[in-house]
């Protein structure tokens, strides 16, 4: 089956999405995306194929995902999330442990961002969340951004908590893209909750990253917007 699927992938290459895919995605020496190899195929694409695949086996699943080309990870982790959305109790289990296992190979933030609330969000609804603290706590940027963007399925469920108290060990995180993703995250609070979000950012918005309180307080009105950055609040 994995021949034939990436058989189907390279049909849909496109050199020119590729190069743009590149820049977009920071593959540079030294940038964050460092050697990401890019076909050029599109997600809606690789949604397309990831229903016709979505019975591919774990072996298969792995051999996808801890391949250098990004749309064979991407197309991994969307088939994952096919079989945890179809699965039972036992199978989530699994498949929730197999996603935590290759967190460096979920690594760039489209593949974070269009899976971890619905599978480790999701999975973690009504269990015990210490797992998001340990990988908030972790070295590797891409557990951390999973730890924050997976409470995204407790926001949308009216949750906020888990996403204040993950955004604060966060703060002092060195790197844009947990900056972002924070600020993401607290603008969504924010969205259904703006009294606990100004809240938050009484406390912190002095000494939080800049880029992290720009996207929090991006649904404010303009004036607020400017006192805040200004630090005049």
């Amino acid at each position: 089956m994995i021949k034939s699927l990436r058989k189907e992938l390279k049909n849909l290459a496109d050199i020119q999405k590729a190069k743009i895919l590149r820049g977009f995605f920071k593959t540079a020496p030294g940038e964050y995306g460092e050697g990401d190899v890019f076909l050029g195929v599109t997600v809606p694409q690789l949604r397309a194929l990831s229903k016709k695949f979505e019975t591919l086996g774990s072996r298969g699943i792995r051999r996808l995902l801890i391949s250098k080309i990004h749309e064979e990870r991407l197309l991994a982790l969307l088939i994952l999330l096919h079989q945890f959305q179809a699965a039972d109790g036992s199978g989530q289990k699994r498949l929730f442990n197999f996603y935590l296992q290759h967190t460096r190979h979920i690594n760039n933030w489209d593949l974070v961002d269009l899976t971890a609330p619905n599978i480790v969000g999701e999975y973690l609804e009504k269990r015990n969340r210490k797992v998001l603290y340990t990988l908030a706590r972790s070295k590797l940027l891409w557990a951390r951004r999973i730890a924050i963007v997976a409470t995204f399925h407790f926001i949308r469920n009216g949750r906020f908590s888990d996403t204040l108290r993950i955004a604060k060990i966060l703060l002092k995180d060195p790197e844009p893209l947990i900056h972002k993703a924070t600020g993401w995250m607290l603008r969504e609070v924010g969205k259904r909750d703006e009294t606990l979000l100004k809240r938050f950012l009484k406390t912190h918005y002095h000494t939080m990253p800049r880029t992290a309180l720009r996207y929090a307080i991006e649904k404010f009105p303009a004036e607020l917007r400017k006192k805040y950055l200004a630090g005049t609040i």
